[in-house]
């Protein structure tokens, strides 16, 4: 199939497509010295991709190419920005033909166990990596090799807006893509992005995994739990995701720890606590609140509650905050032991200022 990016498509392409159109023009232009404003590079599966390219020239014996990553429909933190590649080509005394691929500024080094590129390396995926050679190859001669350093101008200041830095990748982005293509499906992208915090955790021999669905979790975890960055797994919204994952990878222990708002929902079946999903936070809360609460219109008053922090108010103020919470965290604890079985849970609810609320814990 041919993908045509000169014009506007509702698919863009990855900074691994980037990376390696990048190349094949600064290269193209260091053995037949012409620009080319486009080229045609070829994914994994054998998909054209034809990729413009925003500047190339000459800087002593390199070619500097210039491309703009375009996520196309997809929200992406890199869509637009600038990603340089310079070649240099040099003879080998041998008849082999090589591609050498390095990272540069804004290209972020691997500092933990457990990822794709091993510790101490640039991060540049596996795949991108073959794409870029497999490209570069058919346009060297025996004798020939060609030394490719990727760079990223503003991709140490992008890193801090991901998960980078938890995955101990520091120092700017990762060089991504396995097809070279970003589809507009920004969920799917997402959720694969937060399992390599899982790889990691295990990689350094966590047993345990605290998953939060985010940074009130994370935050409270470290300050009431001790936990370490690496033992804490981010979920997001994608619960039924993330823990299909913990199984195919052999997790044996998991607490569930964050704020109630997304906690709840779990009690209730829900494994995508994203609002525009399911939000019945008011039902299960009211469900649960009249085991403990003789009061129809103290219950009524919880149902049309507006927000999960008014209802503890609530429960506060009736002396039943802890029943309340504690029934909750037991039964997110079976509904998740019985869908994902080989997992012992646990659970622990916290409000906005880590305040536990309730818990359930298998002693």
């Amino acid at each position: 199939m041919i993908y045509d990016f000169r014009k506007k498509s509702k698919f863009g392409y990855t900074t691994g497509s980037c990376a390696a159109a990048g190349a094949y023009s600064a290269l193209y232009y260091l053995k037949f010295g012409e620009k080319l404003s486009y080229v045609e590079i070829e994914n994994l599966k054998g998909d054209k991709l034809i990729i413009p390219i925003e500047k190339i020239e000459k800087i002593g014996n390199k070619a500097r190419a210039v491309v703009i990553k375009d996520a196309g429909e997809d929200i992406d933190i890199t869509n637009g920005i600038e990603i340089f590649v310079d070649v240099k080509l040099k003879k080998l005394d041998t008849s082999e033909k090589k591609v050498i691929i390095k990272g540069g500024k804004g290209v972020g080094i691997v500092t933990k166990d457990g990822l794709q590129v091993k510790k101490g390396e640039p991060a540049i995926n596996p795949k991108p990596k073959e794409m870029i050679k497999n490209n570069l190859l058919k346009l060297l001669e025996d004798g020939e090799i060609a030394e490719v350093v990727i760079s990223i101008p503003k991709g140490e200041e992008l890193a801090k807006k991901t998960l980078n830095p938890k995955l101990g990748i520091v120092g700017g982005l990762s060089i991504l893509g396995t097809t070279g293509i970003v589809r507009p499906m920004s969920n799917e992208a997402y959720m694969n992005s937060l399992v390599p915090q899982i790889d990691v955790a295990l990689a350094n021999g966590y047993k345990k995994l605290i998953f939060v669905p985010g940074n009130i979790g994370t935050k409270y975890a470290k300050k009431l739990l001790n936990a370490e960055d690496d033992e804490i797994i981010e979920v997001s919204n994608f619960w039924g995701f993330m823990l299909d994952k913990a199984k195919e990878k052999g997790v044996k222990e998991i607490l569930v720890f964050g704020h109630a708002g997304k906690i709840i929902k779990l009690a209730g079946g829900i494994y995508n606590t994203h609002s525009k999903i399911a939000d019945c936070r008011n039902e299960i809360l009211t469900a649960y609140s009249a085991l403990f609460i003789d009061d129809k219109d103290i219950i009524k008053k919880i149902l049309y509650s507006n927000t999960t922090e008014e209802v503890i108010k609530i429960l506060k103020e009736k002396g039943v905050l802890e029943e309340v919470f504690n029934c909750i965290a037991k039964r997110v604890v079976e509904r998740l032991s019985e869908r994902w079985q080989g997992i012992k849970f646990e659970c622990i609810i916290i409000d906005m200022k880590g305040n536990i609320l309730g818990k359930y814990l298998i002693i």
